[in-house]
């Protein structure tokens, strides 16, 4: 499988995630950032095949270029790639990342709790759906059950 230029890879049952994905498909106006769940098969053989743990939803992936980010240092890149003024938020990179990392994985660490989590992942628009790798009438396992993946 070829690399999918500017990838995001999300929990796609976490509502703040969710949200995320919305705010990045609001503000991409080029339409140049591609999505995966990393709970659909595709998410989670992208994930394996850049050595990250798929059991592992705490963080936020941005694959592009031939890099990878992860955590905070993909939501500042993710930003920065909107153009025009957003590229300003790059400066939070001056901020150490251990520190930027810790508060990230504070607020994901608690996501659930303070936002809440569907019992299956997003499923795009038809507006949208083009943009998502894991799409309806994509791939079979457009929509994983959490339950199935983590059963309570």
């Amino acid at each position: 499988m070829n690399e999918v230029p500017n990838l995001i890879l999300f929990d796609g049952v976490c509502n703040l995630c969710n949200a995320s994905v919305q705010f990045v498909i609001r503000h991409d106006r080029a339409g140049k950032f591609r999505f995966a769940a990393i709970q659909s098969e595709i998410g989670r053989e992208i994930f394996q095949r850049h050595g990250l743990d798929p059991a592992n939803l705490q963080t936020f992936v941005l694959i592009t270029d031939g890099r990878i980010f992860v955590r905070s240092d993909a939501a500042i890149e993710v930003v920065a790639r909107f153009g025009g003024a957003w590229r300003l938020l790059r400066i939070f990179s001056l901020v150490p990342r251990s520190v930027r990392d810790a508060i990230y994985s504070f607020i994901a660490q608690n996501r659930y709790r303070w936002f809440g989590r569907q019992e299956v992942c997003m499923v795009p628009t038809p507006e949208i759906k083009e943009r998502f790798l894991d799409a309806p009438n994509t791939l079979n396992d457009s929509v994983i059950s959490s339950k199935a993946r983590n059963p309570s």
